[in-house]
């Protein structure tokens, strides 16, 4: 590659202080995570991007299946008379759903919608197979992906098509369907801590925000670099409202029909942007340990000496032993500088160089993704040392991460404070709040913040509401969102 070709390619990313859209455009392009499809809206999904999904469904399928849950697969294709069997659910889909009209040159006697999520081919499923409560409960997982027609798209965070899981599940009684869900819940917010290094706020959604058919809906939230929040996961109690519609029942134990109690919960790709926008820098991708593809790459230093390739071959295939995902980078098309480049970019957390140097004193040079702090390991026992170093990378992750947060989360007193506040400082807006739709919806149509959730643990900052002076029955965080 010639001296020019290499400037080019190693040219900067648009910083992250300047244009914060540009710039998480600029590193997924860079990164080469996806490309643009010939259809606006729907995204390619590349090795290196792919890879990152993998990751986090091999975390959750394993956690699912942990608790007793089964994988299986529903249609594509959804009739237009089963989308319409629970009527909040599809006046809450209807702007989004994408048709099929045609079936080879004849016209379909009724349009089948591309499945914008599958509560209702699989209650229709659901009440052919369920009969006694014997069988309960049903825990069963699909993963797929879901189409949604979007106006404005952006690879991961908003795609007109995203991959994703969606459990369905059945109980006897609403204890357990609750227990259920805040169980998935909490397995959302586990992968998020353990994988993906992002600390969460987790709470029940407004009436105004909960999913469209659900009793409750529940929610992780993010916070990103930029202020904004990302709703990370959610799991819905969808109490009897689609059991009832599809008329799904079971005997009970005394020998009458009842309608069971259903969850539904999901997590998608739109992680990944959330792994981005969280941890990314100016010189792009910084990925946590355990989600990395690579979470180790070795360049050699004057490889061309003797017993360099020899010994960093040892190395690669020691860690390779000690199951951390290595790579070994002895191209030589390449100088060293381009190669750190290179892999600073896409975000691999540990960098190990290696020189003659470094073999005859018995040592490697590691430099952290994270902090682009350089350290001398010792060489001997690599597989444990390096081991050791990547747990204390996402350890570190994880605490700027919800330091992060926290320097971005604020309280106030006045409307008028708030309003100036998420302009000047965005972020994490915790305030009390009366609990009404009106005042709820007045706000967001004033200022484009919404209520991401009630959390869990409350906290008492005041009496009355201070959009509209009523008296308060919640604490809620608030902000722009994704």
């Amino acid at each position: 590659m010639s001296k020019q070709n290499e400037k080019e390619f190693v040219k900067d990313i648009t910083k992250m202080e300047d244009d914060f859209a540009q710039w998480y455009t600029d590193v997924i392009k860079k990164t080469d995570l996806v490309d643009y499809s010939p259809v606006k809206g729907f995204m390619v999904i590349k090795p290196y991007g792919y890879a990152l999904w993998e990751g986090i469904q091999a975390f959750l399928d394993r956690r699912f299946k942990e608790t007793g849950h089964q994988n299986v697969y529903f249609p594509l294709l959804i009739p237009e008379s089963l989308l319409n069997k629970e009527k909040e659910h599809v006046e809450g889909f209807a702007p989004e759903v994408a048709w099929v009209t045609h079936g080879g040159n004849e016209e379909l006697a009724e349009r089948l919608c591309v499945r914008p999520t599958s509560e209702t081919i699989i209650c229709s499923m659901y009440s052919k197979w369920l009969t006694s409560y014997r069988e309960l409960p049903y825990l069963y997982n699909q993963w797929c992906s879901v189409v949604r027609w979007e106006k404005a798209t952006r690879p991961f965070l908003r795609t007109s098509e995203f991959l994703w899981q969606e459990g369905h599940t059945l109980h006897e009684t609403a204890a357990e369907a609750q227990e259920e869900t805040l169980r998935m819940l909490n397995i959302y917010i586990e992968m998020a801590e353990k994988l993906l290094a992002i600390p969460m706020v987790a709470g029940r959604k407004s009436e105004r925000e909960k999913f469209a058919g659900a009793e409750a809906t529940y929610t992780i939230e993010a916070l990103m670099h930029d202020g904004k929040a990302l709703q990370s996961g959610t799991s819905h109690n969808l109490a009897q409202h689609f059991t009832k519609a599809f008329d799904i029942t079971f005997q009970g134990r005394s020998g009458e029909l009842e309608y069971p109690h259903h969850t539904s919960w999901g997590a998608s790709t739109r992680l990944i942007g959330g792994v981005i926008m969280v941890h990314g820098d100016n010189r792009g991708l910084v990925l946590p340990p355990r989600l990395a593809p690579i979470q180790v790459v070795i360049v050699p230093i004057a490889q061309n000496k003797e017993g360099v390739l020899e010994h960093v071959t040892a190395l690669y295939e020691e860690l390779k032993v000690a199951g951390i995902r290595v790579k070994l980078d002895d191209a030589v098309e390449y100088s060293p500088g381009w190669k750190f480049n290179e892999y600073e970019m896409k975000g691999v957390p540990i960098r190990l160089e290696v020189g003659p140097r470094d073999i005859e004193n018995g040592v490697m040079m590691a430099a952290r993704r994270d902090t682009l702090e350089k350290l001398s390991l010792k060489r001997l026992d690599a597989g444990e040392t390096v081991r050791k170093l990547l747990d204390t990378i996402h350890e570190d992750m994880l605490e700027k991460a919800r330091k992060n947060r926290d320097e971005k989360t604020f309280t106030f007193d006045t409307y008028e404070e708030f309003k100036t506040k998420i302009v000047e400082t965005p972020g994490f807006a915790k305030t009390m709040w009366c609990g009404d739709e009106d005042c709820e919806a007045s706000v967001k149509a004033d200022t484009g913040v919404t209520i991401r959730c009630i959390p869990f643990e409350q906290e008492n900052l005041g009496d009355t509401c201070p959009f509209c002076g009523k008296p308060a029955k919640h604490m809620v965080y608030m902000a722009k969102a994704y």
